[in-house]
């Protein structure tokens, strides 16, 4: 598989980490902090956070999920005083200005909102202020007294059991959207996930399927020490909550932008209208663009022995994957297919056409792109190596799992060993590297082979195997989330 040279700047570090460092000044006033300010805030915030529950039932009770009763002068009069209440917690907070620029336009003008970036759970602020709906997960319905004041706000909720949960959110949205200001406006973080806010990652279409004028939404948090920070690798819920208590004062910003009302050929492209929406964004909060994806996360935090080492070439391929449809169709019980019937051609290449009929997919400019990442310069691929790089895609976290298959593809009949030369081809596919020579791994083995028990029994018994076993070259170590060119052939950091 090819890879592209990567170059790691600040500016394009991993969105998904977030580390804490303190000072010793720092450090000596949490602890003061801790046992003087901290109680008496985190027992005025239950409280209030506990008051407005009984106001959010109430409002809530009999109300229809699918059509808006006019508002009664009671339910106004809970609507001022749960606004009351939640903009009296975040003072407790910590939160004792918070600064607005920019004006909110009406719901009949801009149904969709859209809010970047989204980094903590802090991010409900605005919400609160603005009693906007938001997109949220069902499970958050159940969640003790903050789960009665998010169906307060009719969110639309995302059922994840459901395969067909993305078409009914985005059909759901559409329909709020499209009621000329009835429903409340929906305020979408279209990241999808939380990031440490050093880019601006891929947004997603579900708020731009519509058609309909949006407004962007910015946020900014200016503490020097930044505790808000909520992401996939760093401080956990518990420990940002105590450490933004503990501070004097937290700072925020809302920024309303113009109104964007999309174009003929952003309407009937939705990706183009949310790309264009967050170059305006970017500029706006003067951060880079990062082609990475809520999709990509597992793919750069991947841990273990046999983790991913570049990341690069495999998120090229995950992309143009997701455009394709095959990510998220990619089962296990589909790669095992795949691994099947790639074992079958017994190591034949294939063309476009050929591939193309592998994959039962017609041939596109896409499908043709990932071709060309396995191209062996005679415009053929072996077809093990693009389900090698699938599985690795499909289940980084699951190394091992993909190891097994690939042995499926390349092993012995008899023997249920692989060569040498094969078993590197698979680790540089699976790592992301250029180059892996085995170093020693194979000592003793007089036909140069191993099988899938006894490399599964060296990777056991070294938990640090691939450093210790192997050697890769052109800086294997380095860590880089995004390659110098998109699949589009646009440098991520001048996009902007």
């Amino acid at each position: 598989m090819k890879t592209s040279n990567s170059h790691c700047s600040e500016a394009g570090r991993n969105p998904f980490v977030h580390e804490l460092k303190f000072t010793t000044t720092e450090k000596i006033k949490i602890g003061l902090m801790s046992v003087t300010v901290f109680p008496v805030r985190l027992l005025l915030v239950s409280f209030l956070m506990l008051l407005a529950w009984p106001f959010a039932f109430a409002a809530s009770l009999r109300r229809s999920e699918f059509v808006v009763e006019p508002q009664s002068w009671w339910r106004r009069l809970i609507d001022l005083c749960l606004r009351l209440i939640m903009r009296a917690m975040w003072f407790c907070g910590g939160f004792h200005w918070i600064k607005v620029k920019g004006e909110r336009a009406a719901s009949s003008e801009v149904p969709i909102l859209t809010v970047a970036p989204h980094s903590s759970f802090f991010d409900a602020i605005p919400v609160t202020t603005t009693m906007c709906s938001i997109v949220a997960k069902l499970e958050s319905r159940s969640i003790p007294v903050w789960g009665t004041l998010i169906s307060y706000i009719r969110p639309v909720f995302v059922f994840r059991s459901d395969p067909d949960s993305r078409r009914k959110t985005v059909e759901e949205i559409k329909r709020r959207a499209q009621s000329g200001g009835k429903w409340p406006q929906i305020m979408i973080f279209p990241e999808g996930t939380c990031t440490n806010r050093s880019g601006l990652i891929l947004f997603k279409a579900g708020a731009f399927i519509p058609g309909l004028p949006v407004q962007p939404v910015v946020l900014r948090y200016s503490n020097k020490l930044d505790t808000v920070t909520w992401t996939w690798h760093g401080p956990g819920a518990f420990k940002i909550i105590w450490l933004t208590l503990c501070q004097p004062h937290n700072s925020i910003e809302i920024e309303y932008l113009p109104v964007y009302t999309p174009s003929e050929k952003e309407k009937e492209n939705p990706t183009l209208f949310a790309n264009n929406v967050r170059k305006i964004m970017a500029k706006a909060l003067e951060l880079p663009l990062t082609d990475l994806s809520f999709d990509d996360r597992d793919i750069i935090l991947s841990q273990g022995p046999l983790r991913i080492r570049d990341s690069s070439s495999l998120l090229q391929l995950n992309q143009l994957l997701s455009r394709l449809g095959l990510k998220t169709g990619s089962t296990e019980q589909l790669l095992e297919d795949q691994a099947r019937r790639a074992r079958k051609l017994q190591g034949d290449r294939l063309g476009l056409e050929d591939f193309a009929q592998f994959l039962d997919l017609p041939v596109t400019d896409t499908l043709n792109q990932i071709h060309s990442l396995f191209d062996q310069g005679d415009g053929r691929i072996d077809v093990r190596r693009f389900v090698v790089a699938l599985s690795t895609t499909r289940r980084p976290s699951k190394s091992m799992e993909t190891l097994k298959l690939a042995f499926k593809m390349y092993e012995n009949e008899e023997s249920g060993e692989i060569l040498e030369e094969e078993l590197v081809v698979v680790l540089e596919i699976m790592l992301g590297v250029k180059k892996v020579e085995l170093s020693g791994l194979l000592e003793g083995s007089q036909t140069g082979t191993i099988s899938y028990n006894k490399l599964q029994h060296l990777i056991q018994q070294h938990p640090h195997f691939a450093p210790e076993g192997l050697h890769f070259t052109d800086h294997p170590h380095k860590s880089c989330i995004s390659r110098p060119k998109s699949c589009n052939g646009h440098s991520h950091d001048k996009d902007n």
